[in-house]
């Protein structure tokens, strides 16, 4: 398989790169007969992200999304497997259970290390190439890059996290994947919004792509946004998008990306 039917990379102008690492959905034949049958769903998926976020143009960014289905390889975990959030409950970078925590694969027919490994090497090392590689352009370009990771959950998942998830989840490492002014420019942008809750840093502070590629220091900054899905589509199958409640986050996701490319090239100006 080539790196080109792995991934699309669409390459813009601005020193922004949108990476949306889980809104790939497929599952490869030669695969699907060792999962349960309800995984051929992919619910959960990252669903409708491109339509969602359809200013990016707009924006002058390039935008980087996988094909592949996260049920194949987590493009956002550690090469090595270690767990994002150690003591809670992970999913890994081959995953074996549903967000809901019962088991993605046939009795048996989990991915063997060897298998593991084949799909790091297809699926993750090609990703991660482009990424890495678009990053090194709009350094070059422009001096600096920002990093907008991009994800969407169902707001309740009682395996994953306790109670009822705030509606928008903006993480940095702890403030190490980027500069704090562009976390507080995402936050006042949501401002305008109180009907939308925010937290920075809290059960979501990024995951491996942030804070792997989050570097201040190299004039690369990582911040990712965690999003509840009630706030553009319908949370159960068949997942539908819906217009009447997009429509009204879509500005706040506008503001927040924009202020956040702001805030970025403020701190490079002379």
């Amino acid at each position: 398989m080539s790196s080109h039917a792995i991934y699309k990379l669409k390459q813009g102008a601005a020193p922004l790169l949108v990476s949306m690492p889980h809104i790939g959905t497929d599952i490869p034949p030669d695969l699907r007969a060792h999962y349960m049958p309800r995984a051929l769903q992919v619910e959960d998926t990252d669903w409708h992200l491109h339509r969602l976020y359809n200013f990016l143009d707009a924006l002058g960014a390039s935008v980087l999304t996988p094909t592949t289905s996260r049920y194949v390889i987590d493009l956002n975990r550690p090469p090595d497997d270690a767990p994002m959030y150690p003591g809670a409950a992970n999913t890994e970078l081959c995953p074996t259970r549903f967000f809901t925590g019962e088991p993605l694969y046939q009795a048996g027919q989990e991915p063997t290390p060897d298998e593991r490994a084949r799909r790091k090497t297809v699926y993750w090392q090609p990703y991660h190439a482009a990424l890495a590689g678009e990053l090194a352009r709009l350094k070059a370009e422009h001096g600096f890059a920002l990093l907008w990771d991009a994800h969407s959950i169902r707001f309740e998942l009682p395996w994953l996290f306790e109670g009822r998830l705030p509606d928008l989840s903006i993480g940095t490492a702890n403030g190490a994947s980027a500069h704090p002014s562009i976390a507080d420019a995402a936050v006042q942008a949501c401002a305008a919004f109180p009907a939308v809750s925010t937290v920075v840093n809290g059960r979501f502070k990024g995951g491996y792509i942030t804070r792997h590629y989050g570097q201040p220091a190299n004039d690369v900054h990582a911040i990712q946004l965690e999003m509840c899905q009630h706030l553009y589509m319908q949370e159960v199958a068949a997942y539908a998008y819906d217009e009447s409640v997009a429509s009204q986050i879509q500005p706040v996701l506008a503001k927040m990306v924009a202020s956040s490319l702001a805030a970025c090239r403020r701190c490079y100006e002379k």
